[in-house]
């Protein structure tokens, strides 16, 4: 499984914890230093079954500084993901992936009935 996180950031290392507390093998990936491509991003968001909206990271100062909560509702899907492939930051995190299973930010019990 693939654990995609800002190393710096509370909720990552809460999810890490949990990953670690229940044995839980991963690959963890630095968002800012490997950012997602536009391509992995489609098919994790088609894989999630998530709104693409889900995948922007509402709370970052990126995303405030870029005035995104106006910009998004009028850019196409193309547009958003290529946006959200040119900074990690730009990314709700963390995100996990197993196959068919996507998982964008972190709530344990939504982790724990798809994860054990």
């Amino acid at each position: 499984m693939l654990f995609i996180c800002y190393p710096k950031c509370g909720t990552c290392q809460k999810a890490e914890k949990f990953l670690q507390a229940n044995k839980l093998d991963y690959t963890k990936r630095d968002i800012k230093t490997a950012n997602p491509s536009a391509d992995e991003l489609r098919s994790w968001q088609q894989a999630s079954g998530q709104p693409l909206k889900k995948f922007f990271n509402t709370s970052g100062l990126q995303y405030k500084t870029l005035g995104l909560k106006d910009k998004l509702p009028a850019m196409t899907e193309d547009e958003q993901l290529a946006l959200l492939a040119t900074d990690g930051m730009l990314v709700k995190r963390p995100l996990l992936v197993e196959g068919s299973v996507v998982l964008v930010g972190f709530k344990e019990a939504d982790w724990a009935e798809k994860l054990l």
